[in-house]
């Protein structure tokens, strides 16, 4: 049975894999030997896929939103979007930047929702949407909250430990299991090949880095032969889980295996690893804003979605995806050529100080129309997912948390795309208090 899948697989992934790694190695060349100049471009030595950036990018921030419109770095070959209103002008501008070569540095057409362009994306976003309607997501409230107090409570009794591993990544990787209907005694096996797979947002497709995407492919094929598997044997399509309801409410226009498939595939990106990032530096940013945490304690009604949202601006989980450019496309006096990889920065725009008054400091009372979530038609799909899990969070460590202590240094990932804490050990004060 695995073998009939692992075929499926390669059947489907094989193509894309080639056709990016050819397409990259080739454009990347011709810009390399060409050196083309673009007028009313900038050139730039910010670079993502650089370790200490990726870790801290927001000093290159700064450096870019101080100069031109549109930055292009030679050595990656990809022209760099960072002001707000330019970054969320070409996120809506799916007719010329498309996502059919993915959003990851290296061009690769593999048929995930985000990377489909309409009308096929219109199609499946509008069958999945009602997965993710207000209603569905009230029905998993009782769980978030139920794993939320058990982690808040497992950290509170473990002061000093690691609150990545004791909360951040448990919280969204359970719940994920349990709406897409993944037994307790699968959890671990799960959990273990998920961390694989999304590896891939930092994956790059040269003949160097397909050594880098070994474990990532097998992360892959192990979770594709486990789900496969169960949804054949309609284990994953009863009850109330999540495949089960886009199946139900797909109405004539079935959704095929393989898409569900890439769904639960895009879930464990898009729902896992961002969320993981947000509630880890959510506490940081708590722990070094003890005032802005007191003012939230005070009004939890009227703060608490306000925090997360500024939250997501200050520290955003995603902090920059790519488009490719179908026709020329204008930027104020600049033009970004026709096939080129575009950066669209929401880091960056998220700390322009042309949209928002004093940019790098978390007010939690601000609210801000940020882009975190992107904007357009790509908008995540999961953003209300999210929300909920880091409000509960958020609640619970106001009801039952004095002071946050960061112990040690803590440490970054060094993934371009998806910002967040590797390590961070933590002391939770008990509020004297403190709800049970």
């Amino acid at each position: 049975m695995t073998l009939k899948y692992d075929l499926r697989l390669a059947t489907s992934m094989a193509r894309p894999v080639a056709e990016g790694l050819y397409t990259n190695i080739t454009t990347d060349l011709g810009a390399m030997l060409k050196r083309r100049e673009y007028p009313g471009v900038q050139d730039t030595s910010f670079d993502p896929f650089d370790p200490i950036t990726a870790a801290n990018p927001y000093p290159g921030y700064a450096e870019l939103l101080a100069g031109s419109r549109v930055r292009y770095n030679r050595k990656r070959n990809i022209f760099i979007l960072s002001r707000y209103d330019d970054v969320r002008a070409a996120a809506r501008n799916d007719a010329i930047l498309s996502n059919a070569e993915g959003v990851t540095r290296s061009r690769a057409e593999i048929p995930v929702l985000l990377n489909l362009d309409p009308p096929r994306h219109t199609e499946l976003r509008r069958k999945v949407q009602p997965a993710f309607s207000r209603g569905a997501l009230a029905s998993w409230q009782q769980t978030v909250d139920r794993l939320t107090h058990e982690l808040v409570s497992e950290l509170l009794a473990n002061p000093g430990s690691d609150v990545v591993q004791r909360l951040a990544v448990p919280m969204p990787m359970r719940l994920i299991a349990h709406i897409l209907g993944v037994p307790p005694k699968d959890e671990a096996f799960f959990r273990y090949w998920s961390n694989e797979a999304v590896r891939v947002a930092n994956i790059q497709l040269t003949p160097k880095g397909l050594w880098q995407m070994v474990p990532t492919l097998n992360g892959v094929r192990h979770l594709h032969s486990y789900i496969c598997n169960r949804i054949e044997s309609g284990e994953l399509l009863g009850g109330d889980t999540l495949l089960g309801r886009l199946v139900a409410t797909a109405g004539n226009g079935e959704i095929s295996r393989d898409e569900l498939f890439y769904f639960a595939l895009l879930l464990l990106l898009a729902g896992n690893e961002t969320t993981t990032n947000l509630l880890s530096t959510m506490l940081l940013t708590l722990s070094e804003n003890p005032d802005q945490f007191e003012l939230i304690r005070q009004d939890p009604d009227g703060l608490v979605g306000s925090a997360i949202e500024e939250q997501l601006r200050f520290s955003s989980p995603i902090q920059g995806f790519y488009r490719t450019a179908k026709t020329a496309y204008r930027v104020g006096e600049a033009t970004i050529p026709a096939g080129a990889r575009v950066a669209l920065l929401w880091g960056a725009a998220n700390r322009d100080p042309r949209q928002f008054d004093n940019p790098d400091t978390f007010v939690a009372a601000r609210n801000p129309s940020h882009v975190a979530f992107g904007s357009g038609i790509h908008l995540c799909l999961g953003a209300s997912l999210a929300r909920m899990e880091s409000r509960a969070v958020l609640r619970e460590l106001v009801e039952r948390v004095q002071r946050i202590d960061i112990i040690g240094t803590p440490e970054w990932t060094t993934n371009s795309s998806l910002r967040g804490l590797a390590r961070m050990r933590v002391a939770l004060t008990p509020r004297t208090r403190a709800l049970s």
